[in-house]
């Protein structure tokens, strides 16, 4: 498409809009766009809850019985680590600073190389549905036990964190509270996983990741359009406030969360737990066909993820140069609210709608993700372990009944009061998943680590981030490496000072 047609399409689209400018100051969203947010919402709903047919073991509910192709399973992968909480936090970053949290993706992508060729070979020498399987194999089933309720606790309270955000975009749209926006968002979320377990999760996930990733494009554009001088005018202002198109910072400044090195070593640490040892992932990973589709998919996911944090930080530069021209937020408002405010007051009225509607719809997807990761960790590292493999029917009804017990979980912590989204939830998930990725690592690694060092191990990695997050000022970016290491290498030092420790192994994909 040339620039004339598309400045000729944007200049017709925008007429609408000053007509209807006025009116949309004094109410939250036009009725066509609140009707397109409403029939979004149904209709992914309802579209999750078709693939209910079909599932009849608990492999079809969590793994989706293998069957998704490796392109879906890479979207699927986006779409779980693009929640709402990025798609708001992200630009929100870059409008108050700059564009260097684009060094952490540089690092997201080296940490996917690495699980590659570390630990995604040992998922796929058994039959596993959960991570957690592969701790039990190494360490026996306390410590899977250990690595298990350490994922629940801490997706639980992160994923707590991303419903805030379904909250926070919800009540500008609507204008209603953010209590009722969390239970409405919630139940549709619980009400499709519910049926359609995790190939209801994997599907939806491919159509909200091509509806957001046109809705950002959009928004690029519209964004771009509507600042008088175009990019000429975002490069002048941008470059001359704080540099905000700088996205490369060579400092060895451990205080300051966005650097190269950083970025490079903590981001890949990050990817590796995050991706690695998080069952959110690698529930996904496993559900490939072969390792070799599992591989493709990680390594694909990467490219997607470059591509759209770049675009939105962008976005985020962007607003930061319209709101020289036309103010947004009022002074003292959190920064987080800038782009769901610029959806609502400044796009033409059905497209407003879609970009709102896609952008909730992520959170629905990503929160399908939590909660069928959670439900899987629940039944099938803590259930079997205490012997209740039920047939297969009355299993899958246990599965069902947890998917529902953790929506009520999230449900509640997502009424919490959380700081500024984004990295609220990465600080959250980087406490506990270093010491998490150091007792993997330390597995695949480590032929002579036992139980014991292990479980020394994660404890004082635990201890040591917390201690570090208390009484220091480094920033969350390095806590996922500091965590790994000091648990590989204590867990390494005990294991060799106390005796090994037996343990019974469960049959594959316990």
């Amino acid at each position: 498409m040339t620039r004339l047609h598309l400045a000729t399409i944007l200049d017709a689209l925008f007429r609408g809009v000053q007509v209807t400018r006025r009116k949309r100051y004094s109410m939250r969203i036009h009725p066509l766009d609140l009707a397109i947010v409403i029939a979004y919402l149904l209709g992914v709903t309802a579209l999750g809850m078709r693939f209910r047919r079909g599932q009849q073991s608990a492999t079809d509910y969590f793994l989706g019985g293998r069957t998704a192709p490796w392109w879906a399973l890479a979207f699927s992968i986006v779409a779980t680590e693009t929640s709402t909480l990025t798609i708001i936090g992200t630009p929100a970053i870059a409008y108050g600073g700059n564009l260097t949290f684009l060094q952490l993706v540089f690092g997201y992508l080296i940490g996917r190389v690495l699980i590659v060729l570390l630990l995604l070979p040992g998922y796929f020498r058994g039959e596993f549905f959960t991570a957690y399987a592969l701790i039990e194999k190494r360490f026996g089933e306390r410590m899977r036990a250990v690595a298990a309720s350490t994922f629940l606790i801490t997706r639980a309270i992160a994923e707590g964190v991303r419903v805030s955000a379904i909250a926070l975009v919800i009540s500008v749209v609507l204008g209603t509270s953010e209590k009722l926006a969390v239970v409405i968002v919630i139940a549709l979320t619980v009400l499709y996983t519910f049926e359609g377990g995790m190939k209801a999760v994997i599907w939806t996930d491919v159509a909200q990741l091509l509806v957001y990733l046109t809705g950002s494009a959009v928004t690029f554009f519209v964004l771009l359009h509507r600042i008088p001088g175009g990019w000429t005018e975002v490069s002048q202002v941008a470059a001359g406030a704080g540099h905000k198109l700088q996205f490369l910072d060579f400092s060895w400044d451990l205080d300051t969360k966005y650097t190269f090195w950083s970025g490079l070593i903590g981001g890949a640490f990050l990817t590796m737990a995050t991706h690695g040892t998080d069952q959110i992932i690698v529930q996904r990973l496993l559900a490939a066909k072969s390792e070799r589709d599992s591989r493709r998919a990680l390594l694909a996911s990467g490219v997607i993820v470059l591509v759209q944090f770049t675009v939105f930080l962008l976005i985020g530069v962007l607003l930061y140069v319209f709101a020289q021209h036309s103010p947004l937020l009022a002074p003292g408002e959190r920064t987080d609210r800038i782009l769901p405010l610029f959806l609502v007051r400044e796009m033409p009225v059905g497209l407003a709608g879609l970009l709102l509607a896609s952008i909730v719809a992520v959170a629905m997807s990503n929160a399908s993700g939590s909660l069928n990761s959670l439900a899987a960790s629940s039944v099938l590292d803590f259930a079997k372990l205490r012997g209740h493999s039920a047939d297969p029917a009355r299993f899958l009804r246990l599965s069902r009944g947890m998917t529902l017990f953790w929506g009520l979980v999230l449900m509640g912590f997502g009424l919490v009061k959380w700081g500024p989204l984004l990295e609220a939830g990465l600080t959250v998930a980087s406490l506990p998943f270093g010491s998490l990725l150091g007792l993997f690592l330390l597995g695949t690694l480590d032929r002579g680590a036992n139980a014991r060092g292990a479980l020394a191990g994660m404890i004082v990695g635990l201890a040591a981030i917390l201690c570090i997050f208390r009484f220091t000022s480094v920033a969350f970016t390095w806590f996922f490496m500091i965590g790994s290491i000091v648990t590989f290498v204590v867990g390494s030092i005990a294991s060799r000072i106390s005796p090994p420790q037996k343990h019974a192994v469960s049959g594959p994909g316990a």
